[in-house]
């Protein structure tokens, strides 16, 4: 078992960097989350920008029950992606709220932290909880190379001969009736990678199917990158942009007992992307 750090508030992610091991409320459950902060990759740790956008879908999304959106056929649960899941809060939380999510990151935060805390996680979420599946994804390898009948690898820039394993029944795929995305804007090189694979994903089932709206959240540490990604976003991909207002964030934030001060959060964004081809 590991030890655990005590859940006394809903604490933002800087200060909480030195614990191996968190206890996380979330509603009425408290998620146990391991995170690592040794420098070797920027997602094996909890940050800010997943805790204020899963604090967002929590006030703005409600739960969902089956078929809520349309887009998911069946009679499923709706489905949503998220693409650098990290250590997992985003796609746990959805999972809690009725959706089934995939949790997607490179492989080196899968296998230090996220198929972990998925599975700690996934078996003590409340009743009428979606699922969470782990995947590889790693943005560099474009969209037309992508599969969705393996259990562990959408896409990898490790040697494909070795990812030969397909598997039939319950993997979950497109079509998405939401996308998010949070703390993924950090290198210019990762910019049109990222929208790549959000252009993708948004039109990766039929032309009949509407895009599903994307959720992508951010702190402006760097304005440059931030302008620069967006104006990607809106100039190249074809993307709709639209800055979801402060105070939104604000009363999820208030609403969920987090007692921040404003400097704690003023500089993370929430953006909703929407393909308009």
């Amino acid at each position: 078992m590991l030890p655990a750090s005590q859940p006394d508030s809903l604490r933002p992610a800087h200060e909480t960097k030195h614990i191996p091991f968190l206890v996380y409320p979330f509603r009425t459950h408290r998620f146990h989350l391991a995170q690592l902060d040794n420098g070797a990759t920027n997602g094996s740790a909890l940050w800010l920008g997943a805790q204020c956008l899963t604090l967002f879908l929590s006030d703005n999304l409600k739960n969902k029950p089956p078929s809520s959106t349309g887009l998911s056929s069946g009679g499923n649960r709706p489905r949503a992606i998220d693409l650098g899941s990290g250590i997992g809060l985003s796609a746990l939380a959805l999972a809690s709220m009725g959706w089934d999510v995939i949790a997607t990151d490179l492989h080196d935060v899968v296998s230090t932290v996220l198929s972990g805390n998925v599975s700690r996680n996934l078996t003590q979420l409340p009743p009428d909880s979606g699922t969470v599946q782990v995947r590889e994804l790693d943005w560099t390898v474009t969209p037309d190379q992508w599969r969705w009948d393996h259990p562990h690898i959408i896409a990898s820039s490790q040697a494909q001969d070795s990812i030969t394993e397909a598997q039939q029944g319950s993997i979950l795929g497109p079509p998405f009736d939401l996308i998010i995305t949070s703390d993924t804007i950090y290198s210019t090189a990762l910019v049109t990678p990222l929208l790549r694979a959000l252009h993708g994903l948004c039109h990766s089932s039929s032309p009949e199917v509407r895009c599903p709206p994307v959720y992508l959240c951010l702190e402006r540490r760097d304005p440059a990158l931030v302008d620069y990604a967006l104006s990607q976003a809106r100039d190249t991909w074809n993307f709709k942009v639209e800055r979801i207002p402060s105070k939104k964030l604000a009363k999820a934030i208030e609403k969920a007992g987090a007692r921040w001060d404003k400097s704690d959060w003023e500089d993370v964004e929430i953006w909703k992307l929407t393909s308009r081809s």
